[in-house]
Order: C-alpha cells, then structure tokens, then sequence
C-alpha cells in the first residue's frame, strides 16, 4: 500500500512558479513510477508529467519547457517544478502512482493522492 500527499499548490500570477511535493508513503518509493496528472473544472482529468522508477521522464506537450519532474528516492518524494505558468494551467493537480515505469493512462495507476489545487491569475 502506498499513500501520496501532495502539497505547494497554491495561487500565482500569470508567469510565475511553483513547485509541488508529492510525499509518498512505503519503504519500496524507487520502484514506483510517479506521474502529475490535473484536472481543471468541467474537463477530464489529463497527463501532465512522469517520472519511472529508473528515472526516465516524459511531459505533455503543453507543458514542455515549462515544467519539469524530479524524484529525491531518500525523501520518498516526487516534485513537479512549474515556471511561467498560464491561466490555462488552474487545475486540481494529483499525483499517482504505479510500478517501475510511467505511462500517461490514468488508469493504469495504482494510487492516487487527494490533490492540491492551483490556480493562477490573468
């Protein structure tokens, strides 16, 4: 069983940064694939970044560049870096988790933190 907290959402200008933890729980962390996922209101929830177990990553595409996933295996905790973030951005953002590698399929993981929301301003 692995338990996920997220935290550092928040509100933000247009431009600005943020970053997200996401704190999981269990002693097998560096096994487990990590993604972000979002959902802003009225839409479907979709990818945002993932991060596998050996450290690959991939991003969707509207926020390449602009974000960036990382993994610190000691502090059994996934980040989501976000600059120059956009209105479009706002979203409930949730972090999950599966075995070894990533996928950008909601449902093929496991588990799932109860999110943090951000929002930014125009």
């Amino acid at each position: 069983q692995v338990q996920l907290v997220e935290s550092g959402g928040g509100l933000v200008q247009t431009g600005g940064s943020l970053r997200l933890s996401c704190a999981a729980s269990g002693r097998t962390f560096s096994r487990y694939a990590m993604g972000w996922f979002r959902q802003a209101p009225g839409k479907e929830r979709e990818f945002v970044a993932g991060i596998s177990a050996g450290g690959g990553t991939s991003y969707a595409d509207s926020v390449k560049g602009r974000f960036t996933i990382s993994r610190d295996n000691a502090k059994n905790t996934v980040y989501l870096r976000m600059s120059s973030l956009k209105p479009e951005d706002t979203a409930v953002y949730y972090c999950a988790a599966k075995f070894l590698v990533h996928t950008d399929l909601d449902s093929l993981y496991d588990y799932w933190g109860q999110g943090t929301q951000v929002t930014v301003s125009s």
